[in-house]
């Protein structure tokens, strides 16, 4: 393995198999993961779109542009990119052509920007589940009035996401199923809540979306 940590397609598969089979020992109701490449070079992109893997989850704009230059054009069009980091408004346009989906729609200022750069995109409304500003997301209460806000705005809302707080499984639990029913009373159809060490909780609790990177790539190399 090279300082990047760069797996072998063989590795990548091995890994992908088990956490398929947590993932299937879970729920009989399909969950569709989002292999998490941030902090990692382009081969993590290719690989994951050669192992099965079509949504990728990004976290900074210019490493996913970086990386995007990297790949050709079949290789783009194997991944539906998913933003899941924060976004700063200013950063829109650099990933407006990349982003597939946006997941971390926490605030007016974000609608307004995507609406205008990238008219019609799918976005999912970060709810916070925690008590740390820095995780992003908005207040419980503030979801409904934006998620009114961007649908009115012209862009396709298709879910709920949000970061599980640290604690013990029966608070992880609690506010997971808090979120859970916040999108059952919106009618919206993807939760995406849980990663590599809380997802069968976010599964039990309805998680249709899982983003995943140390179980698929590893420790990420020190930014």
């Amino acid at each position: 393995m090279n300082p990047d940590n760069q797996l072998s397609r063989e590795q990548l598969l091995d890994r992908a198999g088990m956490l398929r089979a947590r993932i299937s020992a879970m729920s009989d109701e399909r969950v569709e993961i989002v292999a998490v490449t941030k902090g990692f070079g382009s081969w993590a992109l290719r690989l994951a779109a050669e192992c099965g893997f079509q949504n990728v989850g990004e976290n900074y704009a210019q490493e996913l542009k970086a990386k995007w230059s990297d790949l050709d054009e079949d290789q783009r069009e194997a991944v539906d990119v998913h933003f899941i980091g924060g976004m700063q408004t200013n950063k829109v346009r650099q990933v407006a052509e990349i982003v597939n989906v946006w997941q971390t729609v926490d605030r007016a200022s974000l609608v307004h920007e995507l609406s205008k750069r990238c008219p019609g995109s799918s976005v999912m409304i970060q709810v916070n589940l925690t008590q740390n500003e820095a995780q992003g997301g908005c207040h419980m209460m503030e979801a409904d009035q934006l998620i009114s806000l961007a649908t009115s705005a012209g862009l396709e809302v298709t879910g709920l996401m949000a970061i599980g707080p640290q604690g013990d499984a029966a608070s992880i639990r609690s506010a997971y199923r808090e979120l859970v029913s916040l999108a059952d009373d919106q009618g919206l159809h993807h939760r995406s809540i849980g990663m590599s060490n809380d997802l069968e909780i976010a599964i039990e609790s309805g998680s249709t979306m899982v983003r995943i990177g140390t179980a698929l790539f590893g420790d990420r190399p020190t930014r």
